[in-house]
């Protein structure tokens, strides 16, 4: 393939119509601009994607919130299965869970229960209730 035939329809980065010639042999060349269909349609992209973004990043925060509630939960469980007070389960609970959750204790026979609820982060309409709750037996009750 031949320069002119590679160049064809191509000035300087800016695509010719087809058939007006090449300015490199003198022959006219037009133009096609775009009407400014690119700044419209930037305009709309644009926003749409700092939307996207920032809900994607609350997502994100949304799951972490969830997964620490759930491993407060958890840590909770544990403390209370290690018959310790109900001031240090509650602490344990608190330590790992989100800000301004609520820690719940609760003990049926043989099995202690922890309930964390939290409100996911975000404005308004986007707050969520997160729960984790676990449950573990008693060791005091073990070899019984």
């Amino acid at each position: 393939m031949s320069d002119d035939e590679r160049d064809e329809g191509h000035v300087w980065g800016r695509k010719a119509a087809r058939g007006d010639g090449d300015a490199r042999c003198g022959k006219p060349i037009r133009v096609v601009r775009d009407g400014g269909y690119v700044t419209a349609e930037a305009a709309l992209v644009i926003p749409a994607l700092v939307l996207f973004t920032g809900a994607l990043l609350w997502g994100l925060m949304a799951a972490c919130a969830q997964i620490q509630c759930v491993d407060a939960a958890r840590a909770g469980a544990r403390a209370a299965a290690r018959s310790e007070t109900p001031a240090a389960v509650d602490a344990a609970a608190r330590g790992a869970a989100p800000r301004g959750a609520r820690v719940a204790q609760s003990r049926k026979g043989d099995l202690v229960r922890v309930r964390v609820t939290a409100a996911a982060p975000g404005p308004g309409p986007l707050t969520l209730t997160l729960r984790g709750e676990a449950t573990a037996l008693a060791e005091d009750t073990v070899g019984r």
